[in-house]
């Protein structure tokens, strides 16, 4: 994908994201991030067991209801947040307060030094990235060794995930693409020495991937 594609996706993205954001933790537009919330907390505070104050990084943070629901259950964790939406990191900072940083920036081109968090969570944001291969080896850069992205995302059977990738250069919301679980594993396994992907319910999945130690 050619740059100016790339950026045109982006702004489409935080246009409409801006637009959704004081009604997003509500309104229908918000709600199959909502359905996947419960599975990506269980992931993240799996994989950081056994770490008595981790660094944590929220990628596509939104209005941070997911990172305040990952904090309740890793109250000592130090927490990071980022989005390309200046709207809705203000409605994660009224949510988050003190308890987390909040940074805008972009998933393919994140702002922290390599090895500085011990897992990472992106939620129905993933789909969103021009360049996924990118924004996998940003999330496995900035993770330590033994780090854990956990992602939550879109997923559609065959037929539907065909019908709605020609529909996604007409996204309003700047969504790129639907990935199978072949696809989505090949992107994470470049970089991750373990990946596992599994559905959840009809149109969703989870897939988790580790850095080796």
């Amino acid at each position: 994908m050619i740059e100016e594609d790339a950026r045109q996706l982006k702004n489409r993205s935080r246009t409409a994201f801006d637009a959704q954001a004081s009604t997003y933790d509500e309104g229908m537009q918000g709600e199959h991030a909502r359905r996947l919330y419960p599975h990506v907390v269980e992931e993240v505070v799996r994989a950081v067991a056994d770490i008595p104050s981790p660094c944590l990084l929220d990628l596509g943070c939104g209005t941070g209801a997911l990172a305040k629901l990952v904090l309740r259950q890793v109250p000592r964790a130090r927490l990071t947040c980022v989005d390309l939406s200046s709207e809705m990191l203000a409605v994660a900072g009224e949510c988050l307060g003190a308890a987390a940083k909040l940074v805008a920036a972009d998933a393919e081109r994140l702002p922290f030094c390599d090895s500085s968090f011990d897992a990472a969570w992106c939620n129905d944001s993933f789909h969103h990235y021009p360049d996924p291969e990118r924004a996998a080896f940003q999330a496995w850069r900035v993770l330590a060794p033994g780090g854990t992205l956990v992602i939550g995302d879109a997923w559609q059977p065959a037929p539907a995930r065909a019908i709605m990738n020609a529909w996604m250069p007409y996204s309003r919301e700047g969504d790129v693409r639907i990935y199978s679980e072949r696809e989505l594993k090949g992107i994470l396994d470049r970089w991750f020495s373990e990946v596992s992907w599994r559905r959840i319910g009809a149109t969703a999945c989870i897939a988790v991937a580790r850095k080796a130690v």
